[in-house]
């Protein structure tokens, strides 16, 4: 039998023209391609005609395939000798749990190869203008999630005196809460900030504003997840420089 391989691939942040050549050419030599939720299915272009496809979509609030499952799926068919692409939306580890399913595969003694992908949080303001640095006002970037596991708390305090730009991953559901926080923390009601939905597809969504009004803004627009947020000074440049972003109300 021959030899299985796991390749752990990102496939970017949903515009398919964002893939990486190493990622489209690994996606055609797959048997097995286990395919997440958020990946736009046009990438499947790219993969074998023959290839089996499976769905193992995880998204918060709805019916998902437990972790737990996703690495016995991928010790399976790598045991049987198939090349597996494990696909994942943006790069496998930045917020996709990568890392988790990588310790799982080396503990069993599989091959298994990284392939980054762009990630949401470079891509999404890239396409809504918004520069993450300026050598005016931003020298630093924080990703973070606003969803964290078993609980755990993130120290918005401590971000918020970072005085660079904030990307949250999956923030949304407690976009209120970590707003309250922020202002808690002292940065400035009137900080510029965006909220993108569906970033780099064609049914991308925005809204721009202040950090005090991000909540009710994006609760009258109707803004939903998968949607990145920036908070930054950088979201006033792009602000004052594109005609084509939605701007709440007109108060940026």
């Amino acid at each position: 039998m021959k030899p299985g391989k796991v390749y752990l691939i990102g496939a970017g942040p949903g515009d398919v023209e964002l893939m990486t050549l190493k990622a489209v050419r690994l996606l055609g030599e797959a048997d097995v391609v286990l395919l997440d939720d958020l990946v736009n299915r046009e990438v499947l272009r790219f993969a074998a005609p023959d290839a089996e496809v499976i769905e193992v979509g995880k998204r918060g609030g709805c019916k998902s395939t437990t972790q737990v499952s996703i690495h016995e799926q991928m010790l399976e068919h790598v045991r049987a000798g198939s090349i597996v692409a494990r696909l994942k939306g943006g790069d496998p580890f930045v917020f996709g749990r990568g890392g988790e399913e990588m310790q799982c595969l080396v503990a069993a003694g599989v091959e298994v190869e990284v392939v980054s992908g762009v990630t949401a949080g470079v891509a999404v303001p890239a396409a809504l203008g918004i520069p993450l640095t300026h050598r005016d006002c931003a020298r630093s970037i924080t990703f973070v999630t606003g969803h964290a596991c078993n609980d755990g708390a993130v120290n918005w305090r401590g971000l918020a005196g970072t005085g660079g730009t904030l990307v949250i991953y999956m923030g949304i559901a407690n976009l209120a809460q970590i707003v309250a926080q922020l202002l808690a923390a002292d940065l400035p009601p009137a900080l510029p900030a965006a909220v993108i939905q569906h970033g780099t597809l064609p049914q991308q969504r925005s809204v721009v504003t202040t950090l005090a009004e991000l909540p009710a803004a994006v609760q009258a627009q109707g803004i939903g997840s998968p949607a990145i947020v920036i908070v930054g000074d950088v979201v006033g440049i792009a602000g004052s420089l594109s005609t084509s972003i939605e701007i709440f109300e007109g108060r940026l």
